[in-house]
């Protein structure tokens, strides 16, 4: 096989897998806001599908590893095309890890549905998630049109969504403090909203990992964050 082979075959297994890695962020992004929807419409049969859905996405992410391995094996990238297998490793576990909060999401939302609802909770949720959403479009965007700047737009706007978390915890600290039968619900709605944060976070390592494709480095700069909150949740 000559040179010019070689390199057609070495690319058509990348876009192979890069395909891989834009089905998983559209099942993510899909996960991201039917978990919110589940929630706001206190729909547990939809947040019983996001949570079955979620093994899809794990199944997808093995796939992207077994292939991005058996690339690295057979055909010794050069440091450029490594550099693209390495990035795409790493955005197939930041996808993996999105698509577990929106799980976790969905677990919650049959606890919340036996209690009454927090006044103006779910709605707050759903735009949270929205951000998320739209964060983690425009970071894949990102990364199939190699757009740093684009990245590094996604990754500022993950302090939006910090200060979207920050007022969602002071509101059910007073919704708690109003009245104690609250706070079991603002406790699970707290870990909701946590979740999203963090999705935010995931997101965010997704742009970074688009800036050090084009440019081959990373930000030096450190991430902008608002998160000031006294209580971080679990990861659980």
């Amino acid at each position: 096989m000559n040179d010019r082979h070689i390199v057609k075959s070495y690319d058509r297994d990348l876009e192979a897998i890069q395909a891989l890695i834009m089905k998983m962020g559209g099942l993510v992004e899909a996960a991201i806001l039917e978990a919110a929807q589940s929630l706001e419409n206190r729909d547990e049969e939809l947040a019983e599908r996001v949570r079955a859905n979620d093994r899809a996405v794990d199944d997808l992410e093995q796939r992207v590893n077994e292939e991005a391995a058996r690339l690295l094996a057979l055909r010794q990238p050069s440091a450029g095309d490594l550099r693209t297998v390495l990035s795409v490793m790493k955005i197939g576990a930041n996808l993996e890890r999105i698509g577990d909060y929106a799980k976790n999401m969905a677990k919650r939302t049959g606890v919340l549905v036996q209690m009454s609802p927090i006044e103006g909770s779910a709605g707050a949720i759903r735009r949270m998630s929205m951000a998320v959403e739209a964060m983690l479009k425009d970071a894949l965007d990102a990364y199939i049109q190699r757009d740093a700047e684009l990245a590094q737009d996604v990754r500022l706007r993950d302090m939006e969504v910090d200060q979207m978390y920050n007022a969602l915890f002071r509101e059910f600290l007073t919704f708690m403090m109003e009245d104690p039968r609250n706070i079991t619900a603002c406790m699970h709605l707290h870990f909701i909203a946590k979740n999203i944060e963090r999705m935010g976070d995931h997101v965010t390592s997704i742009a970074e990992q688009v800036i050090y494709l084009v440019t081959g480095e990373l930000p030096e700069d450190e991430r902008p964050k608002a998160d000031r909150t006294a209580i971080d949740a679990p990861r659980a």
